[in-house]
C-alpha cells in the first residue's frame, strides 16, 4: 500500500504523490545483529512455514560458527513445530504488541523512510529490484546497521 508522506516541495508547490492500491505482495525476511552489524535477507513470494525455513536454513548456515539468538513476533510461520530446529540458533519470542523490542523492526523502518517513500512502482519485479539492491548495500554497510539496530539492551 503507498501512503503519501509529507515530502519537500519549493515554497507555494505542491508536490504531487502517486498513490496505489496493490493486490500483490512481496516479502522480505531478514535478520540483523545489533552488535557487529552483520546481515542476512531474503525476498521471497510468501511469508509461511516453508519460507520461514528457508530463512532459517540460509541464516544457519551463513553464522555456522556461531551461536545465533533471534528475537520474532509471534506470526504463525515464526512458531510452527513444522520449522524444525537448528542446532546453532534459538528463537525467543518477543511479547505481543512491542515491535520495538525486535532490533530488525528498526532496520526496516529506515528501508521505509529513506528507500520507499512516495514511489510508485508499475510491476512487483521493479520493487523486488528496488529491495535486493538497497538489502546488498545495507549488507554491505555494518556501521550503518549497527547505528540503526544496536540498542545496548540488544547487544549481548
Amino acid at each position: 500500500m503507498g501512503d503519501p508522506f509529507p515530502c519537500w516541495a519549493p515554497h507555494g508547490e505542491r508536490p504531487v504523490v502517486a498513490v496505489q492500491l496493490v493486490r500483490q505482495y512481496t516479502h522480505v525476511f531478514s535478520a540483523v545483529c545489533p552488535r557487529d552489524g552483520q546481515s542476512l535477507s531474503l525476498v521471497l513470494p510468501y511469508a509461511d512455514t516453508p519460507a520461514m525455513k528457508i530463512f532459517l536454513q540460509e541464516c544457519s548456515e551463513q553464522w555456522k560458527d556461531y551461536r545465533v539468538i533471534m528475537v520474532m513476533d509471534k506470526a504463525a510461520w515464526h512458531r510452527s513445530t513444522a520449522l524444525g530446529e537448528f542446532e546453532n540458533i534459538r528463537i525467543i519470542h518477543q511479547p505481543s504488541y512491542s515491535p520495538e523490542l525486535n532490533p530488525v523492526e528498526h532496520f526496516w523502518e529506515y528501508i521505509r523512510e529513506r528507500y520507499l517513500r512516495n514511489y510508485l512502482w508499475t510491476a512487483l519485479s521493479d520493487l523486488e529490484d528496488v529491495l535486493a539492491s538497497v538489502l546488498k548495500a545495507l549488507m554491505e554497510s555494518a556501521d550503518m546497521i549497527r547505528s540503526v539496530v544496536g540498542f545496548h539492551w540488544a547487544i549481548i
